[in-house]
């Protein structure tokens, strides 16, 4: 069987697909983290006891942190191919056009969708690895790693780390764009955005990216003004 879809894994199409299928499974993570930050507002003992039920999932079925660990993987995995699907995407399109446009051809909203999704994509990638050393490992938060994920939180977007909280949220908003274009790339990609239903997906991706990006940046924004500490 995997014989058989290796010619269209190595197609255009295969790559869209890989591209669209990775990104709803990263829309989700989204939504879920998103929630999950949210509950700082409830106070340090809720946060702190809904960061520690992360690490207890599946149990006693399963032992500790394997689950959360599976589904790391599923979401490292997932970046990974979608990282590879658009470079790969992004080379194919380059060599089906050896010839650069002509002055004026190339619309500025081309050129500026292309450049936004490839320079946001870095700065995304470089956050996420800023990210996961401060908040999940605690290795360049300033209180370290054996802190609770409560007091790292509010270390990190303490007032006087305002550059941090900057990166932060230049990072979230780069994600907002890219996740507008990518939800209805992915639509149209799967086959389900043709005719009437793309103004709906284009509302759905218009309503969405937004929301994720405010309810990502309430924490940061609410732990600098001094409303969560």
């Amino acid at each position: 069987m995997a014989i058989a879809l290796a010619p269209l894994y190595r197609s255009t199409v295969g790559k869209k697909a890989v591209m669209a299928v990775t990104g709803g499974i990263l829309v989700l993570f989204l939504v879920a983290h998103m929630a999950g930050n949210l509950k700082v507002f409830l106070g340090a003992s809720t946060f702190n006891h809904y960061a520690a039920w992360l690490r207890t999932l599946g149990e006693p079925a399963l032992p500790g942190r394997w689950l959360l660990t599976g589904l790391e993987l599923v979401l490292g995995v997932s970046v990974i191919l979608h990282m590879w699907a658009a470079v790969s995407l992004a080379r194919i399109a380059r060599r089906a056009r050896p010839v650069r446009y002509a002055a004026g051809k190339k619309s500025h909203a081309a050129g500026y969708a292309a450049r936004t999704m490839r320079y946001g994509g870095v700065i995304i990638v470089l956050f996420l690895v800023w990210h996961l050393l401060d908040l999940t490992f605690g290795a360049v938060n300033p209180k370290g790693g054996n802190a609770t994920p409560y007091d790292r939180v509010v270390a990190d977007f303490a007032p006087e780390r305002w550059y941090i909280t900057l990166f932060y949220i230049v990072a979230v908003v780069m994600v907002g764009v890219h996740l507008r274009h990518g939800i209805r790339s992915a639509f149209q990609t799967l086959g389900l955005a043709d005719g009437p239903r793309r103004a709906r997906y284009d509302l759905l991706a218009a309503v969405v990216s937004p929301l994720l990006v405010a309810g990502f940046l309430a924490v940061p924004i609410a732990v600098s003004f001094g409303w969560v500490k």
